[in-house]
């Protein structure tokens, strides 16, 4: 993490900011954090600064509805399959002087805007969701452990199984808890939280909660539409730009 005042002052900004998008739309903190930090330091760096806002913001938002139980027996396979996958794609994350983290994160933050731009509502029979958990499980593990963003296959997967609203945010927190506490386990195991990196994240919990809690106010006066258009256009122009630019 920099530690010049305006580099320092930038890194709060982007979390306050990737903080305010989870406020208005639920989701969205990994993708806007790790974009944007993603531009000032490297992927892994970003990733372990990450975590502890990450778990933090998700564990309020895995266990605020009575539904909890329930959604753990349903998605238990894709559960499974998200640490095992983020285990075996770590290594892709942690590798040193090596272009293709930052291309394949920038890859994962297009796919996912192209996703939410394009993707039309799916809808999953139960026979058909229970077989392809282990497999949006492992999918969306391996891009975790890689890049650091979790929300393909994932997000497009809960919303196909027709939840109710509040029982979909909740799943939505279950599954980045689940996703952004391998990831923590998997960056520790490999020897990227020193001490002054972990005090680091877990003093970036506080921009973090500060846009969180923003955004929650602001929610109602925004259209949601538009919103998330323009938050998913942006994910497609810098995530093709961190393609190009760890490529080139």
């Amino acid at each position: 993490m920099p530690h010049d005042p305006l580099s320092l002052l930038l890194v709060c900004a982007v979390l306050v900011l990737a903080g305010w998008v989870k406020g208005v739309a639920g989701m969205g903190l990994p993708a806007v954090g790790m974009a944007a930090l993603g531009l000032m330091m490297s992927p892994v760096q970003a990733a372990t600064l990450m975590v502890v806002p990450l778990v933090l913001t998700n564990v309020w938002q895995a266990f605020s509805g009575p539904a909890l139980g329930a959604l753990v027996r349903r998605l238990a396979w894709m559960l499974v399959g998200i640490v095992a996958g983020t285990c075996a794609g770590i290594g892709l994350l942690t590798a040193r002087g090596s272009p293709w983290p930052g291309f394949a994160l920038g890859l994962a933050l297009a796919a996912y805007g192209v996703v939410g731009l394009w993707l039309p509502p799916l809808s999953l029979p139960q026979r058909a969701a229970r077989w392809a958990a282990p497999v949006v499980g492992a999918c969306t593990g391996v891009l975790c452990g890689a890049t650091g963003v979790f929300s393909v296959p994932l997000v497009p997967y809960l919303t196909a199984l027709g939840l109710g609203r509040d029982a979909l945010i909740q799943a939505m927190g279950l599954s980045f808890l689940v996703c952004s506490a391998t990831l923590g386990a998997a960056l520790a195991v490999r020897g990227h939280y020193p001490g002054g990196v972990a005090w680091q994240s877990c003093l970036a919990v506080l921009p973090a909660l500060a846009g969180v809690a923003l955004g929650q106010r602001t929610r109602q006066r925004m259209d949601p539409a538009r919103f998330r258009f323009w938050f998913f256009v942006s994910l497609v122009l810098v995530g093709g730009f961190m393609a190009v630019r760890a490529l080139v």
